[in-house]
């Protein structure tokens, strides 16, 4: 009856009180006033109270209906819900999974087949682990699930193993996979290595013990071992698993740390376990092991080994021991045997391998000979080793290659591997086709030869008829000589050719640069419109003020393609068929690569770098060396904006806010006393003011190099070079002719004091060179006498060698300077060109500056430490040298203006005569002091009034309001 009463009745009780409550409603409804049923609503607001006095429920009509029909809607909604419910499994976990589709495995497949993990005949998943969206990255981590026979081999294990993708590690405990998988994986250049713990002589160069170097790595292995080899059943009782461990980690431990190296192998640990007897009938017997161990214990009580033994001989006894052994004999070492192949190349321990080498230079590619080309292919060089090595029965082949390498270079990747085997003592015969295969430089074969002697490893050269068993060949050292001789003579007649080919003016390269493209004949560089384009820019940039770092940034915000990326896509340069990271990267070396090239000029230069046939590498020249033809293919950048450009770069820029925009005077404000360049400082005395002061000065000892700063405002000159250009614009448009004849011969007088002074110089360096040279040899005589220490010596000829190489590079810039002061007509044509492109000269630019000014010599103030004095100024510029219009200089001043002047001069004389007595007597100093403390006052001030603000607002918290901790105790405090 209980029982029932829960089915039925408790289920249902809720629904009662739906009933009741419903019924309540319908007794509201039934006394409220009115008779439509609008009216009823609006009134059941004053009758709930009075319905609810009660708990029965109604017994009107209208009560039980509405009771009914309230209960019964609840149950149907109630049902309607559990019906739709999903049947969860009680404790059991529910997610959103669903089957996926090909459009969602997609993302995580590789395109190349071969690059991805097998997971279904249909789904696959990438071996990167880092795609390009890392979201996509997943884990290759799989477990395969099925009972013996399911196939989980044959449809999961053997698929991945074809697909030959990466390194792999086999449990193979029946032996199939080697047999199937064993010779694919060969011939795709795998290295096959088999432990097989049954027979160890089939184990093929694997020893586990080599890898265990400390006590922590025998209980590895020893785990290991067990685990993998404990066969199938049940598990057996833990006793008898910790003593069999005891045992293996005391046998290993000693055969790795006290054994000989020979003998640290797994055949001396099965030899070890089958000398171990036991007899029953004589608990006192000690077999060859417990010796061992006994003598270890005299030795080294607290041995690793000899601890482990012991914790096993004291759970053993006889019945422990014997049971022990026959399971460590037995069952511990049970695994399939895994058997290679029939006649398969596998390498069996203690076994060489025999090394084939092969190469095909590149110079092999050009021989006219169609015959000698084939027969040295590198398919026949296979083919003839392969054959020669069946005839003399050598095994365990393995194939090292160079195709296209010069026999000159001895860092071939297959020859370096070759070696590498060599040096591990893995090789036991090395054939090749002739010694020039092997190299052609006969000091290094020699060199070679002499380490394949020393490691046993016989050579045998088949056409050469060469074989180091038979002794050694007195030819054989000739027959290299020969060889190198052959490497050398070709690299002199490619030289040879290429000599020709570059003094006619032809391009050497097979590239063009940045800017230009081959015609259809490839013998004639043209202009490339859009990559000339660029390289204007970059020189226009350039003069503007910009660095190579800027317009790096600048080319690569607008996406412009790098020069070597652009020439790939035009299927020119060495990079064409190369994947770039950054198509936009550009970077400052290249930037300063193109600005430097005077191939833009229309230039062929040839020799710039020289190779030699040995290294291969390519060294350059010095520049005085190189050969170059003018005028050969069509300029991009003229000369004048070439040469300016190189002024600009040979100048340090001066940046005030970091890449900001550059001073605009760098490099052409210089020192009329010591002729050293000025430099931009800036001071911001409430005001940012840049000025300009020798660089000379300041060198240690200060004043010595140059005596004064010649400090000069940079507005100053700035607004004197406007002026100056204004009235030079003025003059020339007004007079053209006459500005011609006055630019010319005022030119033409510079010149001549200037060659006067260039000559002067000249030939003072060069009877200064003549006299180190003297005292060169001088010193080295003294010093072979014994008349001058070496330290002494050497100081002197460091001394001596960097003067001389200084002097050297300034009579080189002499010469050419003196060479080109000739007589140019055509230069105040260009000065006028010039001035006629600007028509506004109230604002200079950096590009303006360059281009108009070649020089400016500023010269001490006439009185210094006066704000108003007398500073001279000379300008010199592009084409025409110091030129100052007529027009420009000082007014002529009426005699009140000339009085007001005098009296100004003398008051200024007052001042300063007062400003020196001040600045003796210390006066200037305390005044200066007490000026400098007023204003750090005001500016301590000022700080506090900021920092009481933050405080206030709580955006600073001063220390001292922390709360303090007591100091913890040994511990210092600062």
């Amino acid at each position: 009856m209980s029982d029932k009463i829960r089915k039925y009745v408790l289920p249902n009780l809720p629904y009662l009180f739906v009933f009741w409550f419903f019924s309540k409603i319908g007794t509201a409804y039934r006394i409220a006033p009115g008779t439509d049923f609008g009216t009823k609503l609006m009134g059941m607001l004053d009758t709930f109270p009075k319905a609810f006095e009660t708990y029965w429920p109604g017994l009107g009509g209208i009560d039980l209906l509405v009771g009914l029909a309230g209960a019964a809607g609840v149950y149907l909604l109630i049902q309607s819900k559990i019906r739709q419910a999903k049947k969860f499994r009680r404790d059991a976990e529910y997610g959103t999974a669903r089957f996926g589709t090909k459009e969602d495995i997609k993302p995580f497949v590789d395109p190349k087949f071969q690059n991805n993990v097998i997971l279904t005949g249909t789904e696959f998943l990438t071996m990167n682990t880092r795609p390009k969206i890392p979201a996509n990255a997943r884990n290759l981590n799989a477990c395969v699930i099925g009972s013996s026979g399911s196939g989980k081999t044959r449809f999961w294990l053997t698929p991945q193993l074809l697909q030959a993708h990466s390194s792999y590690v086999v449990v193979d405990p029946k032996g199939g996979t080697l047999d199937q998988c064993g010779r694919f994986l060969q011939r795709e250049k795998y290295r096959v290595r088999v432990f097989n713990s049954i027979d160890f002589s089939k184990s093929m160069h694997y020893n586990p013990l080599a890898y265990i170097k400390t006590e922590s790595d025998v209980l590895k292995f020893v785990t290991a071992l067990i685990a993998n080899t404990k066969g199938d059943g049940k598990e057996g009782d833990e006793f008898w698993t910790k003593a069999e461990t005891l045992l293996y980690c005391a046998l290993v431990a000693y055969i790795v740390f006290e054994g000989p190296e020979e003998e640290r192998n797994m055949n001396t640990l099965v030899e070890m376990i089958n000398s171990m007897e036991v007899r029953e009938d004589d608990e006192t017997f000690k077999n060859a092991v417990d010796y061992m161990f006994d003598g270890l214990e005299r030795r080294s009580p607290q041995h690793f080994a000899v601890r482990q033994y012991k914790k096993y001989k004291l759970a053993s006894g006889v019945v422990c021991s014997k049971r022990l052994l026959n399971q460590a004999v037995g069952k511990s070492l049970r695994t399939h045997n895994l058997k290679p192949k029939k006649r398969a190349q596998v390498m069996r321990k203690n076994e060489k391998i025999t090394a084939l080498y092969e190469r095909l230079s590149r110079d092999d590619f050009g021989k006219d000979d169609d015959q000698q080309r084939e027969s040295n292919s590198i398919s026949n060089q296979k083919a003839m080793l392969e054959d020669f090595a069946a005839r003399q029965g050598f095994t365990n082949i393995v194939h090292f290659t160079d195709d296209g390498i010069s026999g000159t270079c001895f860092d071939r990747p297959g020859f370096l591997a070759m070696m590498k085997e060599v040096e591990a003592g893995n090789v036991e015969y090395l054939c090749i086709k002739d010694m020039s295969r092997m190299g052609r430089d006969y000091l290094k074969v020699g060199q070679i030869m002499e380490i394949l002697r020393q490691r046993g490893v016989r050579l045998i050269a088949i056409n050469d008829g060469v074989d180091s068993a038979r002794g050694d060949d007195d030819f054989t050292p000739f027959r290299n000589i020969m060889n190198e001789y052959y490497a050398r003579d070709t690299s002199r007649k490619i030289r040879s050719t290429f000599q020709s080919k570059g003094k006619s003016g032809k391009h050497l390269t097979g590239t063009v640069i940045y800017g230009y493209l081959w015609n259809e004949a490839r013998d004639q560089w043209l202009v490339d419109p859009e990559a000339a384009e660029v390289v204007k820019r970059i020189f226009a940039m350039t003069i503007d003020g910009y660095g190579p770092y800027q317009i790096a940034s600048r080319l690569k915000e607008e996406k412009v393609l790098i020069p070597s990326a652009y020439l790939a896509q035009h299927g020119e340069g060495v990079n064409k068929n190369k994947t770039f990271k950054d198509v936009y990267g550009w970077g400052s070396s290249t930037i300063c690569n193109i600005l430097e090239k005077r191939e833009y000029l229309g230039h062929t230069i040839n020799f710039k770098t020289r190779k030699h046939f040995k290294d291969k590498k390519s060294h350059y020249v010095p520049e005085d060396e190189w050969t170059i033809f003018e005028n050969t293919h069509e300029p991009i950048i003229d000369q004048q904006t070439f040469d300016l450009v190189q002024k600009i770069r040979g100048n340090v820029r001066r940046y005030p806010d970091g890449w900001g925009e550059a001073a605009p005077l760098t490099g052409l404000l210089y020192c009329a006393d010591c002729g050293g360049k000025m430099y931009v400082h800036r001071t911001n005395n409430g005001k940012r003011i840049s000025q300009y002061t020798c660089s000379q000065y300041s060198k240690v000892p200060v004043g010595k190099l140059c005596t004064t700063q010649h400090r000069i405002n940079e507005d100053v000159v700035l607004s004197l070079v406007s002026e100056m250009l204004k009235a030079i614009a003025e003059y020339a448009k007004h007079d053209r002719a006459e500005f011609v004849r006055v630019v010319q011969e005022a030119q033409s007088s510079q010149q001549t004091a200037e060659v006067r002074k260039q000559r002067t110089r000249l030939a003072t360096a060069k009877q200064r060179v003549s006299e180190l040279e003297v005292l060169l040899c001088k010193i080295y005589e003294d010093n072979i006498l014994g008349k001058l220490s070496d330290s002494r010596y050497a100081t002197l000829d460091a001394q001596y060698e960097k003067e001389q190489s200084e002097l050297t590079a300034e009579i080189s810039v002499l010469e050419k300077a003196v060479k080109s002061y000739e007589k140019h007509e055509k230069d105040a044509d260009r000065f006028i060109a010039l001035i006629d492109k600007y028509e506004n000269f109230d604002k200079l630019t950096i590009a303006m500056l360059n281009e108009f000014i070649e020089k400016i010599l500023v010269h001490e103030r006439d009185r210094k430490g006066s704000i108003q004095t007398t500073q001279e100024v000379e300008i010199y510029f592009n084409f025409v040298g110091r030129f100052v219009p007529p027009a420009f200089g000082e007014v002529e001043l009426t005699p009140e203006e000339l009085e007001e002047i005098r009296k100004r001069e003398e008051r200024k004389d007052r001042l300063h005569q007062n400003y020196l007595k001040r600045k003796a007597s210390g006066a200037q100093k305390r005044y200066e002091d007490k000026i400098k403390g007023r204003k750090k006052a005001e500016i301590e001030a000022k700080k506090a009034a900021i920092r009481a603000e933050d405080i206030a607002k709580g955006v600073f918290v001063p220390v001292s309001s922390l709360p303090q901790r007591e100091p913890m105790k040994g511990v210092q405090t600062a």
